[in-house]
């Protein structure tokens, strides 16, 4: 059994570390170099660098920032924002990426998880899932929303998330719109439905406030975990993170 992973996020947006809720209200947290380094200093496992308005303003990711990122990084590094193409996420690889995410392009041409399977095989292959709870539904459900949260697809997360990885998406970012930011915990039941549902990581995203959410989410199916606002905020440090699991019969790696 893999030994879980606790995975730094930066959603950047023009050059700068950002954090908001739900994808809105943005905050400044940040120099992503300085964050990238002090994060893989503290231990974190791996980082992912995320461009929140690449898609919504029609451009690929600034690869001046990736550049500048894996210049002083040694831990893997998964890059998203604006992959719509083999030679965008060429691009990114190119830059230092170890692996590249994509969201709102798969969702509008899913062929587009197998040209990258093809391409640079499925460990490289990762699928962004931003998920929302449909709140009037008889029983639990949650569509995909794409555009940064702004577009609504009434996609089902679970089935999609299937087809994802039959096509050639190695492992899944899986992020609860609803909970983002709002540090109250990840969206357990997502995630059980979706970590039940495929056979690939699940990294759980979205609403982590402390280490009881992330041990939550692990016991839940998740194989990795993903941390902003505890980190961006001074809260705590992966390190301490770690000790934390630990002491709670938690196996990281240190």
């Amino acid at each position: 059994m893999l030994v879980p992973r606790i995975i730094a996020c930066l959603d950047v947006k023009d050059g700068r570390v950002v954090k908001g809720v739900r994808f809105q209200d943005l905050r400044d947290a940040g120099d992503p170099v300085a964050c990238a380094r002090r994060y893989a200093e503290q231990g974190a496992d791996e980082l992912v660098l995320l461009d929140v308005s690449a898609t919504r303003e029609g451009r690929n990711h600034a690869l001046q920032t990736v550049r500048a990122v894996r210049k002083d990084l040694s831990i893997p590094l998964t890059v998203g924002g604006g992959v719509r193409s083999v030679q965008d996420a060429e691009q990114l690889l190119a830059a230092g990426a170890d692996k590249v995410a994509t969201n709102s392009a798969a969702v509008q041409r899913p062929e587009l998880l197998a040209e990258l399977r093809e391409q640079f095989g499925s460990q490289c292959t990762v699928l962004a899932v931003d998920a929302a709870r449909v709140t009037d539904a008889a029983t639990a459900q949650w569509q995909v929303v794409t555009n940064g949260g702004t577009k609504t697809t009434g996609i089902d997360v679970v089935r999609w998330t299937q087809r994802a990885v039959a096509l050639g998406a190695g492992e899944l970012l899986l992020t609860s719109w609803d909970r983002d930011g709002t540090r109250s915990g990840y969206d357990l039941e997502l995630l059980r439905e979706v970590c039940a549902a495929v056979e690939v990581p699940v990294i759980a995203s979205g609403g982590a406030a402390h280490v009881g959410h992330l041990l939550d989410a692990l016991q839940a199916g998740a194989s990795a975990v993903l941390v902003a606002s505890m980190l961006h905020d001074g809260d705590t440090t992966v390190l301490d993170i770690k000790r934390e699991l630990q002491t709670k019969n938690c196996e990281v790696r240190l």
